[in-house]
């Protein structure tokens, strides 16, 4: 346990680090002029700019409670929410975001969610949003192909097609491993014995007992969701919602910040935030730090030709879409704990 906390502490100071690193590229050379703009905007915008974040994590938390609602029919949306709020906060402080959906399995069996069940939820809303996601920004991408290869060029080009053909990967396996489950636990055993000789795995029987455990529970949920064509149209078509909800953040905080962009912009304002996800495939660090407000403000600032706005920009899209949210998502994990705390005293008669 306390190891455990002193990684949460490490990551999270990472975190700080890092935005305070990537703060400071961003305003290096216009610190006077972001400030500025940002502090002459009105507060209405602020606050609409604050509850585009929310709704993007309501959407998230409503697509769960959807998935949930097939083990549990009183399952309520402000479970769903809290699920998906504390799954955000733990993947922004650990790397590549792997702390996530442990933590959502504990929020789930503590919501009297069976683990094998929730793993299949998760799971589900996993594939759906990836699946989804990259035909979202495939079609985005061949749009404007040779603006956006004009945009990007070189090294970023390279990167943000590399994060592509990362999360490409990603859905390959996943529909391949639905397909030949065997298979893949048959693979997955030759690594981890190979992994285990070097001692890199320590516990050999444990890991492969647990990702046997994952494979048939992903399995599981890819034969129920066959049957299930609606509740994939639905999630799909709340997959895309949630997407442009996020994408086109900094189409409206540039307005914001008194700098009207024609609907013209719109479409590539979601196709960069788009290649943005993307990179952040290769940043293996705790939410991305660093590496995601430098691509951001690479990208908007060629197509702004404005760094000082592109800057702004990326200084509040990163807030409403990151920071507040995982600030919000500890905030619940906190009373969260709490009231199961309290559940558990009271079942114990103490």
């Amino acid at each position: 346990m306390k190891n455990s906390v002193k990684s949460y502490v490490i990551n999270i100071f990472i975190v700080t680090s890092l935005t305070i690193v990537a703060l400071w590229f961003a305003l290096k050379d216009n610190y006077q002029e972001v400030i500025t703009m940002i502090s002459g905007m009105k507060s209405y915008w602020l606050v609409l700019i604050l509850f585009w974040g929310i709704m993007y994590s309501c959407i998230s938390g409503y697509v769960l409670t959807i998935f949930t609602r097939k083990n549990k029919k009183d399952y309520r949306f402000r479970e769903g929410l809290s699920n998906y709020l504390v799954g955000f906060f733990f993947s922004s402080i650990t790397p590549s975001s792997t702390g996530g959906q442990f933590a959502q399995a504990y929020i789930f069996k503590k919501q009297k969610i069976k683990l094998s069940d929730g793993a299949s939820i998760l799971w589900g809303d996993f594939i759906i949003f990836q699946t989804t996601l990259m035909i979202y920004v495939t079609i985005l991408f061949f749009l404007r192909y040779s603006y956006y290869v004009e945009i990007m060029g070189g090294i970023l080009l390279v990167f943000i097609l590399a994060g592509y053909g990362v999360n490409l990967a990603i859905i390959v396996v996943l529909w391949t491993m639905a397909l030949f489950p065997k298979l893949y636990v048959k693979l997955s055993g030759n690594v981890v014995r190979i992994l285990a000789k070097f001692k890199i795995v320590k516990d050999k029987e444990k890991t492969l007992v647990t990702w046997s455990e994952q494979v048939m529970s992903f399995t599981k949920e890819i034969k129920r969701l066959h049957h299930e064509k609606m509740l994939i149209l639905k999630t799909a078509v709340l997959s895309v919602l949630r997407m442009s909800v996020q994408f086109s953040l900094p189409w409206v905080i540039a307005n914001a910040l008194g700098h009207p962009l024609g609907i013209e912009y719109l479409l590539d304002c979601l196709a960069l935030s788009s290649f943005v996800m993307m990179a952040n495939a290769f940043i293996p660090i705790p939410g991305s730090s660093g590496g995601t407000e430098f691509v951001f403000t690479m990208l908007y600032g060629y197509l702004l030709q404005d760094s000082a706005l592109a800057s702004s920009i990326m200084i509040l899209w990163r807030f409403s879409t990151y920071h507040f949210i995982m600030i919000a998502g500890a905030i619940t994990f906190v009373i969260l704990k709490h009231k199961y705390t309290k559940e558990r005293i009271k079942e114990r008669g103490i």
